[in-house]
């Protein structure tokens, strides 16, 4: 590392204090001066490095040299943002990811061997719980799922096979909010290692390694890269807890391309400023959507009727851009049409860019499951899922009006 890069935690962007967050965004991890003097990262595409002799292969070995040998082990734009996502999430290091299922099922194999034990909270992504059920499983390892946020019931599920437990915060739809230092502790009495999947908060509403948790995860594709053009995902944490995670990265080839290593670290740049306007425009959008009589129940943890309130409140700067409502005396073909009426938020699944989303999460993502596992999922039949962008919240509060004002 040279000597005019900005490491991921130096604080050496001001004089002699922590930088803002959006400075963090804009410099950390970059060199000063860049190759031909450009302001930006020029993209590299090599999917090889070259040597000048022998020597220079054994100095590299030797010396654990910083440049590249192969694109499968990484390349400079895929450093500069794992550093520019470790200074924003308090890291030592993270480990970039083809997406953000690469990067947990990159955490899970690294971690876990046959006759392992993990435990989640049960409301995760489905995905997530398909991987575990179906594909950990072939393996030997186990996993138990205990109701979120009871903090006895996983304590009381894990055993001296238990290496590893799991929650997202906010969880996906619900939104609900993990007590993180209390997560953390029953990690650290245990001496199990604790892993947050904090995609929905991000860095800026929370830092989950800072209450005590060994590893956060994001998919990077939502808020990170803010524009619904790229894939990716990370792991955060300490860099000897981290170390066997990359070197299995560089053996499975779960990496990212030069391109969408650029198209990231552009994204990053505005990250504060549409973090900012995502949780303006969720908490006022929420905030309509309670007040509607064709709404019968939202899911946000900045509305004082969530009842993860209070800790969210105490733990996170904002709550994102994420909403999930339920529509009064609706079946799924009454919700049906209230999605199919928007006119400013697209179909489709996903969150996190500046266009804002909307979805059921019944049929995007739970069509063909039986109604009772639905049911044991929290999936409810009426249940919409709105990710708002960064347009102007009026709008998006008219569209909203329209749409469940209309009957047929």
């Amino acid at each position: 590392m040279s000597s005019n890069q900005i490491k991921a935690r130096d604080n050496d962007l001001v004089d002699g204090r922590v930088p803002g967050f959006s400075t963090l965004s804009v410099h950390a991890g970059e060199q000063r001066q860049k190759m031909a003097n450009s302001i930006t990262d020029p993209v590299v595409l090599a999917s090889t490095f070259t040597f000048a002799n022998t020597q220079s292969i054994i100095d590299f070995i030797e010396n654990d040299e910083d440049r590249g040998e192969y694109g499968r082990y990484g390349v400079p734009g895929e450093q500069v943002v794992e550093r520019k996502l470790a200074a924003l999430e308090n890291a030592e290091e993270g480990v970039l990811f083809s997406s953000g299922m690469a990067a947990l099922v990159g955490l899970f194999n690294a971690k876990l061997s046959a006759g392992d034990e993990i435990i989640f909270f049960d409301e995760c992504y489905h995905r997530s719980r398909e991987y575990c059920k179906k594909h950990l499983s072939r393996f030997g390892i186990v996993t138990r799922q205990v109701k979120t946020g009871d903090y006895d019931a996983m304590e009381s599920a894990i055993s001296s096979k238990t290496k590893l437990l799991v929650s997202e915060s906010p969880t996906n739809p619900h939104l609900s909010i993990l007590d993180l230092a209390r997560f953390a502790e029953i990690g650290e009495k245990y001496q199990v290692e604790t892993m947050i999947d904090a995609t929905l908060a991000t860095p800026f509403n929370v830092q989950p390694l800072n209450f005590g948790v060994d590893y956060v995860m994001h998919s990077a594709t939502k808020y990170f890269g803010g524009h619904n053009d790229l894939l990716a995902g990370i792991v955060l944490g300490s860099s000897d807890k981290l170390a066997e995670i990359r070197a299995l990265r560089g053996v499975t080839g779960a990496v990212n391309s030069p391109h969408n290593c650029y198209l990231l670290e552009r994204g990053l740049k505005t990250f504060e400023i549409r973090m900012q306007r995502h949780n303006e425009n969720g908490q006022r959008v929420a905030e309509f959507l309670e007040s509607h009589p064709r709404v019968s129940r939202v899911l946000y943890p900045g509305l004082p009727s969530h009842r993860d309130y209070q800790i969210a409140k105490e733990t996170m700067r904002g709550f994102g851009g994420l909403v999930t409502f339920e529509v009064a005396d609706a079946d799924w073909k009454d919700a049906s049409k209230v999605v199919d009426r928007a006119k400013l938020a697209r179909i489709a699944p996903s969150l996190g860019g500046v266009e804002t989303l909307i979805e059921q999460p019944l049929v995007m993502s739970y069509w063909g499951y039986e109604p009772e596992e639905r049911k044991s999922f929290g999936i409810s039949d009426n249940m919409i899922r709105l990710a708002c962008g960064i347009e102007n919240s009026s709008d998006i509060i008219e569209d909203l009006q329209q749409a469940l004002a209309t009957t047929d």
